[in-house]
Protein backbone atom coordinates (compact mmCIF):
# COMPACT_ATOMS: atom_id res chain seq x y z
CA UNK A 1 0.00 0.00 0.00
CA UNK A 2 0.89 3.61 -0.48
CA UNK A 3 0.11 6.65 1.65
CA UNK A 4 0.45 10.41 1.81
CA UNK A 5 1.25 12.42 4.93
CA UNK A 6 0.09 16.01 4.48
CA UNK A 7 2.78 18.13 6.12
CA UNK A 8 3.14 21.33 4.12
CA UNK A 9 1.23 23.80 6.26
CA UNK A 10 2.79 26.87 7.85
CA UNK A 11 1.85 25.90 11.42
CA UNK A 12 0.76 29.44 12.23
CA UNK A 13 -1.13 28.44 15.40
CA UNK A 14 2.01 26.83 16.81
CA UNK A 15 4.26 29.85 16.35
CA UNK A 16 6.88 30.74 17.47
CA UNK A 17 7.87 27.06 17.69
CA UNK A 18 7.21 26.62 13.98
CA UNK A 19 9.63 29.41 13.21
CA UNK A 20 12.24 26.87 14.34
CA UNK A 21 10.85 23.63 12.89
CA UNK A 22 7.94 22.73 10.62
CA UNK A 23 5.04 21.37 12.65
CA UNK A 24 5.45 17.69 11.64
CA UNK A 25 9.07 17.87 12.83
CA UNK A 26 8.48 19.34 16.30
CA UNK A 27 9.41 16.83 19.00
CA UNK A 28 6.60 15.14 20.93
CA UNK A 29 7.89 13.05 23.83
CA UNK A 30 11.33 13.15 22.27
CA UNK A 31 10.34 12.05 18.75
CA UNK A 32 9.42 14.25 15.79
CA UNK A 33 5.67 14.27 15.34
CA UNK A 34 5.93 12.72 11.88
CA UNK A 35 7.52 9.60 13.40
CA UNK A 36 4.12 8.60 14.74
CA UNK A 37 2.17 8.38 11.46
CA UNK A 38 5.17 6.77 9.77
CA UNK A 39 5.21 3.99 12.37
CA UNK A 40 1.43 3.56 12.22
CA UNK A 41 1.47 3.26 8.44
CA UNK A 42 4.28 0.71 8.54
CA UNK A 43 2.28 -1.38 11.02
CA UNK A 44 -0.45 -2.03 8.41
CA UNK A 45 1.89 -2.78 5.54
CA UNK A 46 2.31 0.60 3.89
CA UNK A 47 5.66 0.51 2.12
CA UNK A 48 5.68 3.73 0.07
CA UNK A 49 4.90 7.15 1.52
CA UNK A 50 4.93 10.61 0.01
CA UNK A 51 5.17 13.67 2.26
CA UNK A 52 4.44 17.12 0.93
CA UNK A 53 6.67 19.96 2.15
CA UNK A 54 6.72 23.74 2.06
CA UNK A 55 7.91 25.54 5.20
CA UNK A 56 11.47 24.60 6.27
CA UNK A 57 11.39 21.59 3.93
CA UNK A 58 14.85 20.21 4.68
CA UNK A 59 14.07 19.94 8.40
CA UNK A 60 10.96 17.90 7.61
CA UNK A 61 12.81 15.70 5.15
CA UNK A 62 15.53 15.07 7.74
CA UNK A 63 12.97 14.11 10.40
CA UNK A 64 11.20 11.73 8.02
CA UNK A 65 14.43 10.05 6.94
CA UNK A 66 15.71 9.69 10.49
CA UNK A 67 12.52 7.95 11.62
CA UNK A 68 11.54 6.08 8.48
CA UNK A 69 10.68 2.47 9.39
CA UNK A 70 12.75 -0.30 7.84
CA UNK A 71 11.47 -1.34 4.44
CA UNK A 72 9.58 1.91 3.80
CA UNK A 73 10.39 4.14 0.84
CA UNK A 74 9.94 7.89 1.14
CA UNK A 75 9.16 10.46 -1.52
CA UNK A 76 8.71 14.19 -1.11
CA UNK A 77 6.49 16.62 -2.98
CA UNK A 78 7.72 20.16 -2.44
CA UNK A 79 5.33 23.07 -2.87
CA UNK A 80 6.92 26.44 -3.57
CA UNK A 81 3.44 27.92 -3.10
CA UNK A 82 0.90 26.14 -0.94
CA UNK A 83 -1.60 24.11 -2.95
CA UNK A 84 -3.94 23.52 0.00
CA UNK A 85 -4.97 19.99 0.85
CA UNK A 86 -6.70 19.10 -2.40
CA UNK A 87 -4.04 20.55 -4.66
CA UNK A 88 -1.37 18.71 -2.69
CA UNK A 89 -3.21 15.42 -3.23
CA UNK A 90 -3.79 16.13 -6.92
CA UNK A 91 -0.08 16.70 -7.48
CA UNK A 92 0.72 13.14 -6.33
CA UNK A 93 -2.47 11.40 -7.48
CA UNK A 94 -0.67 9.20 -10.03
CA UNK A 95 1.41 7.81 -7.18
CA UNK A 96 -1.59 7.33 -4.89
CA UNK A 97 -4.04 5.82 -7.37
CA UNK A 98 -1.73 2.85 -7.94
CA UNK A 99 -2.60 1.65 -4.44
CA UNK A 100 -5.99 0.07 -3.73
CA UNK A 101 -6.66 1.63 -1.34
CA UNK A 102 -4.24 4.39 -0.39
CA UNK A 103 -4.18 6.28 2.90
CA UNK A 104 -4.09 10.06 3.21
CA UNK A 105 -3.56 11.56 6.65
CA UNK A 106 -2.48 14.71 8.38
CA UNK A 107 1.00 15.18 9.76
CA UNK A 108 -0.02 17.11 12.88
CA UNK A 109 -1.59 14.48 15.09
CA UNK A 110 -1.07 11.19 16.93
CA UNK A 111 -3.58 8.49 16.05
CA UNK A 112 -4.11 4.95 17.25
CA UNK A 113 -6.90 2.62 16.22
CA UNK A 114 -7.55 -0.71 14.54
CA UNK A 115 -6.35 0.67 11.22
CA UNK A 116 -6.15 -2.72 9.53
CA UNK A 117 -9.81 -3.32 10.40
CA UNK A 118 -10.82 0.08 9.01
CA UNK A 119 -9.00 -0.64 5.75
CA UNK A 120 -10.72 -4.01 5.39
CA UNK A 121 -14.16 -2.52 6.07
CA UNK A 122 -13.46 0.18 3.48
CA UNK A 123 -12.56 -2.45 0.89
CA UNK A 124 -15.73 -4.40 1.62
CA UNK A 125 -17.90 -1.27 1.36
CA UNK A 126 -17.04 -0.39 -2.27
CA UNK A 127 -16.81 3.26 -1.21
CA UNK A 128 -14.61 5.76 -3.01
CA UNK A 129 -13.40 7.10 0.33
CA UNK A 130 -13.86 6.43 4.03
CA UNK A 131 -13.09 9.15 6.55
CA UNK A 132 -12.28 8.41 10.18
CA UNK A 133 -14.30 10.46 12.64
CA UNK A 134 -14.23 10.31 16.43
CA UNK A 135 -16.94 10.63 19.05
CA UNK A 136 -15.07 13.35 20.89
CA UNK A 137 -15.94 15.65 23.82
CA UNK A 138 -14.12 18.47 22.01
CA UNK A 139 -16.68 18.44 19.18
CA UNK A 140 -17.89 21.97 19.89
CA UNK A 141 -14.35 23.24 19.52
CA UNK A 142 -13.35 21.33 16.38
CA UNK A 143 -16.67 20.98 14.59
CA UNK A 144 -18.10 17.76 13.22
CA UNK A 145 -18.88 15.80 10.08
CA UNK A 146 -22.25 14.06 9.84
CA UNK A 147 -23.27 10.73 8.32
CA UNK A 148 -26.52 8.90 7.69
CA UNK A 149 -27.51 5.45 8.93
CA UNK A 150 -25.39 3.76 6.26
CA UNK A 151 -22.32 5.81 7.15
CA UNK A 152 -22.54 8.00 4.04
CA UNK A 153 -21.21 11.55 4.24
CA UNK A 154 -24.07 14.04 4.66
CA UNK A 155 -22.64 17.14 6.34
CA UNK A 156 -19.34 18.99 6.78
CA UNK A 157 -19.50 21.47 9.66
CA UNK A 158 -21.95 24.24 8.72
CA UNK A 159 -20.91 24.63 5.09
CA UNK A 160 -22.22 21.46 3.40
CA UNK A 161 -25.43 19.64 4.28
CA UNK A 162 -27.36 17.06 2.27
CA UNK A 163 -29.76 16.25 5.11
CA UNK A 164 -30.48 12.83 6.53
CA UNK A 165 -27.78 12.97 9.20
CA UNK A 166 -28.04 10.39 11.97
CA UNK A 167 -24.62 10.57 13.65
CA UNK A 168 -21.58 12.83 13.73
CA UNK A 169 -17.97 12.95 14.86
CA UNK A 170 -14.81 15.04 14.79
CA UNK A 171 -12.69 14.59 11.66
CA UNK A 172 -9.34 13.04 12.53
CA UNK A 173 -7.76 13.75 9.11
CA UNK A 174 -7.41 10.05 8.25
CA UNK A 175 -8.82 9.01 4.89
CA UNK A 176 -8.92 5.61 3.16
CA UNK A 177 -9.22 6.29 -0.58
CA UNK A 178 -9.90 3.95 -3.50
CA UNK A 179 -8.50 4.64 -6.99
CA UNK A 180 -11.91 5.55 -8.44
CA UNK A 181 -12.12 8.58 -6.15
CA UNK A 182 -9.35 10.34 -8.08
CA UNK A 183 -11.56 10.64 -11.16
CA UNK A 184 -13.49 13.31 -9.27
CA UNK A 185 -10.52 15.52 -8.39
CA UNK A 186 -11.07 19.10 -9.62
CA UNK A 187 -8.96 20.11 -12.59
CA UNK A 188 -7.14 22.95 -10.87
CA UNK A 189 -4.04 23.38 -8.75
CA UNK A 190 -5.29 24.91 -5.50
CA UNK A 191 -8.35 23.59 -3.66
CA UNK A 192 -9.60 21.95 -0.45
CA UNK A 193 -9.97 18.19 -0.39
CA UNK A 194 -13.15 18.12 1.68
CA UNK A 195 -15.15 21.00 0.26
CA UNK A 196 -14.03 20.81 -3.37
CA UNK A 197 -13.50 17.06 -3.89
CA UNK A 198 -15.17 14.74 -1.40
CA UNK A 199 -18.29 16.81 -0.70
CA UNK A 200 -19.20 17.19 -4.40
CA UNK A 201 -18.61 13.47 -4.91
CA UNK A 202 -20.81 12.66 -1.92
CA UNK A 203 -23.53 14.78 -3.46
CA UNK A 204 -23.21 13.49 -7.03
CA UNK A 205 -22.27 9.82 -6.52
CA UNK A 206 -22.98 9.07 -2.86
CA UNK A 207 -20.01 6.76 -2.30
CA UNK A 208 -18.08 8.83 0.27
CA UNK A 209 -18.51 7.52 3.78
CA UNK A 210 -17.12 7.67 7.28
CA UNK A 211 -16.72 5.61 10.41
CA UNK A 212 -17.06 7.07 13.89
CA UNK A 213 -14.60 5.68 16.40
CA UNK A 214 -15.31 5.83 20.12
CA UNK A 215 -13.12 7.53 22.70
CA UNK A 216 -12.19 4.09 24.00
CA UNK A 217 -10.98 2.56 20.74
CA UNK A 218 -9.73 5.58 18.78
CA UNK A 219 -6.93 7.72 20.16
CA UNK A 220 -6.61 11.15 18.55
CA UNK A 221 -4.17 13.73 19.88
CA UNK A 222 -4.11 16.85 17.69
CA UNK A 223 -1.01 19.05 17.77
CA UNK A 224 -2.17 22.30 16.24
CA UNK A 225 -1.71 24.89 18.99
CA UNK A 226 0.80 25.54 21.75
CA UNK A 227 -1.67 24.25 24.33
CA UNK A 228 -2.26 21.06 22.34
CA UNK A 229 1.48 20.64 21.90
CA UNK A 230 2.04 20.69 25.64
CA UNK A 231 -0.81 18.25 26.26
CA UNK A 232 0.65 15.86 23.67
CA UNK A 233 4.03 15.92 25.37
CA UNK A 234 2.56 15.09 28.77
CA UNK A 235 0.17 12.41 27.59
CA UNK A 236 1.49 8.87 27.87
CA UNK A 237 -0.29 6.96 25.11
CA UNK A 238 0.12 3.20 25.02
CA UNK A 239 0.37 2.91 21.25
CA UNK A 240 -0.04 -0.48 19.63
CA UNK A 241 2.46 0.35 16.87
CA UNK A 242 5.26 2.25 18.64
CA UNK A 243 7.05 1.95 21.99
CA UNK A 244 7.55 5.67 22.50
CA UNK A 245 9.48 5.55 25.82
CA UNK A 246 11.92 2.96 24.50
CA UNK A 247 12.50 4.82 21.23
CA UNK A 248 12.89 8.16 22.99
CA UNK A 249 15.27 6.86 25.66
CA UNK A 250 17.37 5.17 23.01
CA UNK A 251 17.91 8.68 21.61
CA UNK A 252 18.93 9.99 25.03
CA UNK A 253 15.63 11.68 25.85
CA UNK A 254 14.54 11.98 29.49
CA UNK A 255 10.82 11.50 30.05
CA UNK A 256 9.61 12.68 33.43
CA UNK A 257 6.31 13.54 35.04
CA UNK A 258 7.09 17.26 34.94
CA UNK A 259 9.60 17.46 32.09
CA UNK A 260 10.63 16.11 28.70
CA UNK A 261 14.33 16.72 28.13
CA UNK A 262 15.56 16.32 24.59
CA UNK A 263 18.66 14.43 23.54
CA UNK A 264 21.85 16.36 24.20
CA UNK A 265 20.11 19.06 26.26
CA UNK A 266 21.78 20.43 29.38
CA UNK A 267 19.60 21.12 32.40
CA UNK A 268 21.44 22.35 35.53
CA UNK A 269 20.52 20.88 38.90
CA UNK A 270 19.35 24.34 40.00
CA UNK A 271 16.64 24.47 37.32
CA UNK A 272 13.02 24.16 38.41
CA UNK A 273 10.73 22.74 35.73
CA UNK A 274 7.01 22.06 35.86
CA UNK A 275 5.51 20.72 32.62
CA UNK A 276 8.37 21.96 30.51
CA UNK A 277 9.59 20.50 27.22
CA UNK A 278 13.25 21.09 26.38
CA UNK A 279 14.24 20.51 22.77
CA UNK A 280 17.35 18.61 21.68
CA UNK A 281 20.73 20.20 22.42
CA UNK A 282 19.33 23.18 24.32
CA UNK A 283 21.26 24.57 27.30
CA UNK A 284 19.23 25.99 30.18
CA UNK A 285 20.80 28.72 32.32
CA UNK A 286 21.60 28.22 35.98
CA UNK A 287 18.61 28.87 38.22
CA UNK A 288 16.11 28.64 35.35
CA UNK A 289 12.47 28.39 36.43
CA UNK A 290 9.70 27.59 34.02
CA UNK A 291 6.26 26.03 33.87
CA UNK A 292 3.84 25.07 31.11
CA UNK A 293 6.07 25.81 28.19
CA UNK A 294 8.89 24.91 25.85
CA UNK A 295 12.56 25.81 25.90
CA UNK A 296 13.63 25.92 22.26
CA UNK A 297 15.88 28.11 20.15
CA UNK A 298 17.64 29.37 23.26
CA UNK A 299 14.49 30.85 24.79
CA UNK A 300 11.46 29.85 26.85
CA UNK A 301 8.05 29.91 25.18
CA UNK A 302 4.95 29.78 27.37
CA UNK A 303 2.19 27.48 26.18
CA UNK A 304 -0.50 29.11 28.31
CA UNK A 305 -3.40 27.25 29.89
CA UNK A 306 -3.60 23.56 29.11
CA UNK A 307 -7.11 22.78 30.34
Amino acid sequence: MRAMIVGAGLGTRLRPLTHLLPKPAVPVRGLPLVAYPLAMLASVGVREVVVNTHHLPEALRDACRAHCPDGMELQFSHEESLLHTGGAIRRVMEFLRESDPCLILGGDMILDLDLAGLIERHRASDRAATLLLRDDPRAARFGTIGVDGQGRLRRIAGRFDLGGEQAAGVYTWLNIVSPKAFASLPDREVFNHLDDWLAPRASAVGDVGAEIGSEADTLWIPVGTAEEYLVANFTEPNLRYLDVPARARARGVVLGKDRVIGAGATVPASAELDRVVVWDNERLPEGFRGHDGVFAGGAFHSCGATA
